[in-house]
């Protein structure tokens, strides 16, 4: 993504009432620009989606990708590769226009936890981004940086303290109860490195597919051992009847 073009000091307009919030229906909220390589698009989904599955119907969020973050309606928006909100109240209905975006006014908090994906060395993730999200007041921020373009190595971590980063040494986020780490393995036939959800551990949190794999597992593992079992089974019965002895009904 490019850096944005605001230069000021984000001001978050006043949200204790309807009347003062910004007309969002003036606010262009879909420019229409496409992902910028395939690597980002699969994992920009390889972060939203599993959070829908692990947190369904246990908890209250948004994580988005690609989708505006307005923090001023009189600054154009920033637009993380992916956004993850907790404890908010999230829109039945998000075509109408003001649910379209991540507007902080209507949210009434900013997001707890901002990923980037460097593409390239001009968009800005550790110098203009970084200092806006800050400013914001995102609590922690992510730059994963596949091909080490930037130099600071594959995955960087900041949470927030005095409204400045500071650089973190582990990849747990304390106040989304999830950590981030990088992970080599298979997503979509793409074996690569991956940057994902954990718990705890560092065990990943599974997609919809790797549940479905595991059940399948699962459900096969006791398959084959109810078929041991019915073939451990018709050899005791023929081993009893060739001494004579009648076993009765099994």
């Amino acid at each position: 993504m490019s850096p944005t073009t605001a230069q000021t000091t984000p001001s978050v307009p006043p949200a204790a009432g309807g009347e003062e919030w910004p007309d969002e229906t003036k606010l262009v909220t879909e420019d229409g620009k496409p992902v910028d390589n395939i690597y980002s698009e699969k994992q920009m989904r390889l972060l939203t989606e599993p959070l829908y599955l692990h947190w369904a119907g246990n908890r209250r969020f948004i994580a988005t990708a690609n989708v505006g973050l307005f923090y001023n309606a009189n600054q154009p928006p920033l637009v993380p590769d992916v956004l993850l909100s907790t404890d908010v109240e999230v829109p039945d209905e998000f075509y109408s226009k003001p649910n379209r975006s991540y507007f902080l006014w209507r949210y009434g908090r900013p997001p707890k936890v901002v990923i980037e994906i460097v593409s390239n060395k001009e968009g800005g993730e550790d110098t203009t981004k970084r200092d806006l999200y800050a400013q914001i007041g995102v609590s922690n921020y992510a730059i994963h940086d596949p091909d080490n373009l930037l130099g600071g190595g594959t995955l960087r971590l900041f949470s927030l303290f005095e409204n400045r980063y500071r650089p973190k040494p582990d990849g747990w986020l304390e106040s989304v109860g999830l950590g981030l780490t990088l992970w080599h393995g298979p997503f979509e036939e793409w074996d690569t490195i991956w940057l994902r959800w954990c718990d705890q551990k560092g065990d990943p949190i599974p997609t919809g597919a790797e549940r479905a794999a595991e059940a399948e597992t699962l459900r096969a593992e006791a398959l084959r051992q109810a078929e041991a079992e019915r073939q451990r089974a018709e050899k005791l019965l023929a081993i009893l009847k060739e001494k004579g002895i009648d076993p009765g009904p099994l």
